[in-house]
């Protein structure tokens, strides 16, 4: 009996093994498998290298003035509400492409609405927010709520629960939307749905709009108080999976940065301030955190590693970012995707007014999976983690 070094041999001085071999390879792949046994780096099926090459998310900033401002405005005169009921411009990831992804598992989308156009309900898997970014009448009807927002604003509208977007202001307004489309789909669980009706008499009704069954300020008041919480309300709301408070107001958030700007914050995430869902504590949704990262005048933040995606959105400011070794320069309303795995670092490049992040993470799901890692580096330069 040959021993395993003996086969090893006896199979290298096989008559017409490489035919062999690339028939072999011919036919699994035709059947889809794939041959997970690893082989020489040299030859042409090196299996762990074909398994660890599939598409994967790249660094890269996308400029809303020369690039995102000016498309939306063309769209908003090419394509009516009549078209589409969707005018989004959706950021794709050259390393993802033509996945539409921004990072591996989230979306960001810019949105323009000109004045006075609100769209029909929808509802759908896959979590969302919307960001406002210009004008003041950016509008988003969700489970009941008539929501009006503005610049800075963040409006949840959760899984599976009734929506309509559109603008109730005399100009056009601007916000951007985060999903975590890609993850859902990844799962398989994707769906939309349009049928919106009410009940009226007892008979379902298609409606074009949401009838508000809450006041315009219900986020307010029932939210608004921290440590606080109202025990007559139902806090459970759409699907219940979700903050029930589906509206964050910038002046809020600005209220809190001004409190704590002259602290010395965390090294590795500067001034940052979580969105988080006032019953728990915990995020907004289970797949996606969102929070501000503020950089005093010339502050920089140490290099950070972690396994979690992020999107950046600058609100103010300008700036620019260090990803695995490449600058990137950052302005106002400009988005850049940091892929999970990556080495980043932020730095204001303005030494007297401060720059304001906004920024959207996966990380709820990676620790969700037990998977969440970060690791930063020292002022020596050594790896230590964090996470």
């Amino acid at each position: 009996m040959l021993d395993n070094k003996g086969s090893a041999s006896a199979a290298r001085r096989l008559p017409n093994r490489e035919a062999a071999l690339a028939s072999l390879y011919d036919e699994i792949s035709a059947k889809s498998m794939f041959p997970f046994w690893a082989t020489a780096t040299e030859v042409a099926h090196d299996e762990i290298r074909q398994l660890m090459g599939t598409q994967r998310a790249v660094p890269h900033v996308w400029s809303y003035k020369n690039d995102i401002e000016p498309i939306l405005f063309r769209a908003a005169e090419l394509v009516t509400m009549d078209d589409s009921e969707r005018r989004s411009l959706i950021l794709v990831n050259p390393g993802l492409s033509p996945r539409r992804a921004t990072v591996s598992t989230m979306y960001t989308a810019y949105r323009l609405n000109d004045a006075n156009e609100v769209m029909p309900p929808h509802r759908h898997s896959p979590s969302a927010i919307r960001f406002g970014l210009t004008g003041k009448g950016n509008f988003t009807g969700v489970g009941g709520e008539d929501i009006t927002f503005g610049p800075g604003d963040m409006v949840l509208t959760p899984l599976d629960t009734w929506h309509n977007h559109g603008n109730v202001g005399n100009e056009a307004a601007i916000n951007l939307s985060v999903l975590d489309l890609p993850l859902v789909e990844t799962l398989n669980a994707v769906y939309f749905e349009h049928d919106y009706t009410e009940l009226v008499d007892g008979k379902p009704v298609r409606k074009e709009q949401q009838t508000a069954t809450v006041p315009t300020d219900y986020s307010a008041r029932a939210y608004d108080h921290g440590g606080l919480k109202p025990r007559f309300l139902q806090h459970r709301r759409g699907a219940g999976t979700s903050s029930p408070m589906y509206v964050y107001r910038w002046e809020h958030m600005q209220e809190l940065m001004e409190r704590f700007k002259d602290w010395d914050g965390d090294p590795y995430e500067a001034l940052s301030i979580e969105y988080v869902d006032p019953l728990t504590g915990g995020p907004v949704f289970k797949t996606m955190t969102f929070f501000v990262q503020m950089l005093r005048p010339g502050e920089r933040t140490k290099p950070v590693r972690q396994t979690a995606s992020l999107l950046v959105a600058p609100f103010e400011g300008r700036g620019h970012s260090v990803i695995d070794g490449t600058r990137f320069d950052w302005h106002k309303f400009d988005n850049l995707a940091v892929p999970g795995g990556c080495w980043f670092e932020h730095s204001n490049d303005d030494s007297r007014q401060p720059a304001v992040l906004f920024v959207a993470t996966d990380e709820p799901a990676l620790r969700c999976f037990q998977l969440f890692k970060k690791w930063g580096r020292d002022d020596a330069g050594d790896v230590v983690k964090l996470a």
